[in-house]
């Protein structure tokens, strides 16, 4: 009982009772004051966006989250803790450390000192730096970074029937939407490479974005050298998996190419879904 009910008597079970009682009040009055407080913290200072995608990341399918040293079969079937931002990872640090001219853009070589062969006649440009949401980055002399989708993101989306891009001046964040592309009555949302600043936009360039990235420009989380031509197999591989069951299935692959148009290859109706886990959608 409380004290302003009537027929209160103190005693000391009713002294224990308001004392737990009062005592929970605050601590959930404290915890929620606290939430509060952490919510607009993170807000202010953009790491509720980085919140969001873990949150969505963890909801991807084992699959969509191996470690980029798990296809490169250093640590086999390891899953990436840290929502693909290597930056953070000690792991991947040690392992670059270890074997630091391995990762030099342009190295595509393989053990024996041979040219690794591009996975289904896909082009994979050398000079430039791999998202695992399948865009690319490519640093300009003027301090920007051009963006934009990879071959296989390319022959994915076919040809759209219209492109979201984002207004010069926004601020984009690693690993979140930065533009949608919109197919008949299906859309699918394009991941951002880094972080960075819209400085222009094309729809009919071979690059997308063109950013002011947020510096100094960190590419640790970017794919380059020989893991690329290995991700990209394993990507092959996650599209098989991802069109099994389909009609289209059958046709993803022409003497061991890939098709220059998968639109024309997959079922309308399992476009978006295909697109979305490719691009990393939860």
């Amino acid at each position: 009982m409380l004290p302003w009910v009537y027929g209160f008597h103190w005693s000391a079970g009713h002294l224990i009772f308001l004392g737990v009682f009062f005592t929970a009040v605050l601590v959930v009055g404290g915890t929620l004051l606290l939430a509060i407080f952490r919510g607009r913290r993170d807000l202010a200072s953009g790491r509720a966006s980085h919140i969001v995608w873990h949150e969505e990341f963890s909801e991807l399918p084992a699959s969509s989250r191996q470690c980029r040293h798990a296809f490169t079969r250093e640590m086999p079937g390891r899953i990436c803790p840290l929502g693909f931002d290597c930056r953070e990872c000690a792991t991947h640090a040690r392992l670059i450390a270890a074997n630091e001219l391995r990762w030099v853009p342009g190295d595509l070589l393989d053990e024996a000192g041979h040219e690794m062969p591009e996975p289904a006649g896909l082009s994979i440009p050398a000079d430039r730096f791999y998202h695992r949401g399948h865009t690319w980055v490519q640093p300009q002399d003027d301090g920007t970074v051009l963006v934009g989708l990879d071959d296989l993101a390319r022959r994915l989306v076919g040809r759209p029937t219209s492109l979201k891009l984002p207004a010069p001046g926004t601020q984009l964040v690693a690993n979140l939407p930065a533009w949608t592309i919109r197919r008949n009555n299906s859309e699918v949302r394009i991941p951002a490479p880094i972080d960075g600043e819209v400085v222009d936009t094309a729809a009919d360039q071979p690059w997308t974005l063109r950013l002011k990235p947020a510096l100094p420009l960190d590419t640790r989380h970017l794919l380059r050298g020989r893991e690329v031509r290995a991700w990209f197999a394993n990507e092959l591989q996650r599209l098989e998996m991802a069109a099994s069951g389909t009609e289209g299935a059958v046709a993803l692959a022409d003497g061991g190419l890939l098709v220059e148009d998968l639109t024309e290859a997959l079922p309308a109706d399992s476009w978006e879904r295909i697109c979305g886990e490719m691009f990393l959608e939860a």
